[in-house]
């Protein structure tokens, strides 16, 4: 986790938004545990209310469960979960400022598709398709 916080936004949500990254890139995966709410205050040098409050928002979301004497951990199918609402909210809030900015800058959306291709094979990621 990046021990950068921005000020635009409360810490124990951006904590909450880094786990659920991590989620998504599958550095913690179905079954991992947590950082202890311990450990994470004290290499961040945060209260450990902050960093509760962080994995409250999580369990309250069903991406974590806590374990009692163990610790928390991730949910099983919180992957597929987050990537289920993540699509939903990126089409529903993101997606319309995009099409508006490719209308307004007249861009051709087959060749911004070819852009994609062309920026995964010169970063050596394979085609979905």
């Amino acid at each position: 986790m990046d021990p950068k916080w921005n000020e635009d936004l409360p810490i124990y949500r951006q904590l909450r938004d880094r786990v659920v990254a991590m989620i998504l890139e599958g550095v913690l995966g179905d079954g991992d545990a947590l950082p202890s709410v311990r450990n994470v205050a004290a290499e961040y040098r945060l209260n450990p209310l902050t960093v509760l409050k962080g994995y409250q928002e999580l369990v309250d979301e069903g991406l974590v469960e806590k374990k009692r004497g163990r610790g928390m951990f991730v949910t099983a199918g919180a992957r597929t979960q987050l990537l289920k609402d993540e699509r939903r909210r990126f089409l529903d809030k993101e997606w319309p400022n995009v099409v508006a900015s490719m209308r307004r800058l007249e861009l051709d959306p087959k060749e911004l598709l070819d852009g994609i291709d062309e920026a995964k094979e010169s970063h050596g990621g394979a085609s979905d398709d």
